[in-house]
Parts: structure tokens; sequence; C-alpha cells
């Protein structure tokens, strides 16, 4: 075959893959909200700023108190996924602290230290997972001493179902059955150093 008749016969695939990539691509946005920018904050930290101790493994190690607003019409849960980005640089992958779902859609927060089981009490009808350690519910900062500035990652997701997945999951598995339910997220990073 000629490479004329090679680049006639590619063109016509061009197209075709330029819409499934863009298909691909529209799938995995997030919707739009009907009450504006959804945002996560918590009372023991602003976005950007250090964690107290007191969340980190060198405290109490609880989770630390979150709220949030703009909820997008249409959330039926809402699940949240905290990690450590700035671990690739020590254990060679994102470090992930604490995974929970199902959390009501009438919630507007967290309180702080959510009980570290499958189904904690204290937020009813909510599941955790397994993190990297792997432990069930929230373990917070303790990096390397010297490997710098950790930055911690608290996204949470408004989805538009409850999602049919047993407590103890994994991130990988969380995140699959949230595809094509996300309709919102708000994230905040703390920081921490040891």
């Amino acid at each position: 075959m000629c490479i004329t008749m090679l680049k006639r016969r590619m063109s016509r695939f061009v197209p075709l893959f330029s819409a499934v990539v863009a298909i691909a691509v529209m799938a995995e946005t997030p919707r739009a909200g009907g009450e504006g920018v959804m945002k996560l904050t918590s009372t023991a930290f602003a976005h950007k700023a250090p964690i107290p101790a007191r969340y980190t493994g060198e405290g109490a190690d609880l989770s630390p108190p979150m709220s949030w607003s703009g909820v997008p019409e249409g959330t039926g849960s809402f699940a949240l996924i905290c990690d450590d980005p700035d671990a690739v640089r020590v254990a060679g992958r994102v470090w992930d602290h604490w995974l929970i779902w199902n959390i009501p859609a009438t919630a507007n927060g967290l309180p702080e230290n959510v009980e570290k089981s499958e189904s904690p009490a204290n937020v009813a009808g909510a599941r955790q997972g397994l993190n990297s350690w792997p432990r069930l519910g929230y373990n917070g900062p303790m990096p390397p001493p010297g490997s710098g500035t950790h930055h911690y990652r608290f996204r949470l997701y408004a989805l538009d179902t409850m999602l049919d997945l047993p407590a103890r999951a994994r991130r990988a598995d969380l995140e699959q059955v949230m595809k094509g339910h996300i309709l919102a997220v708000a994230e905040l990073v703390g920081t921490y150093e040891r």
C-alpha cells in the first residue's frame, strides 16, 4: 500500500477518534450545579495552610471537621477522598489517607473525629474504605522527616446517587463506581512537614 493511500485511510479515522476522546472527556467532566460553586472548608485549618498536629499521626490523629456549601441540585450523596500527592517523592505513589462515601445528601459537613469503622455511627449511612496503610477510616499526615512540605488534598464529590460499594473498598473501586455520577467537586488543601 502506498503512503498516499495510507494517509487517506487514516484521515477517515481521525475525526472518529477525536469524537470518541471528546465523549470520554465529557463523561468525566462534573456537571454544573444549580446553586453555584461547591466549597469545602474546615474550622481546623485554612486552604493551603498547615494542618494542626491534632489531626496528624504525631497528634491524636483525629479526622478534621469539614463543612460544605453550594451543593448542586440533584445531589444524592457525597464522597470524600483525602490523599497526599507529594508522597510520590518518597513512596513512589500518591498516598491515600481517607475514603468515605454515601455521606447523606442532607449533610452539610463532617464532624471532628469520624469513627474509624466501616459504617461510622457519627455519620449515619456512610461507609469507609481502606487507606494506603491499609487501615480503615482516616489516618492523618505523617510524612517522613526531612521530606519537605506535603500537601494533603481533601476532595469532596457531590454525586447524583448513593453508591453500591461495600465498606473496606480501595480507592480504585470507589473511583470506578463514581464514574458518570459526579455533579461537582470541591477541594481543600492542608500542608504538613516533619
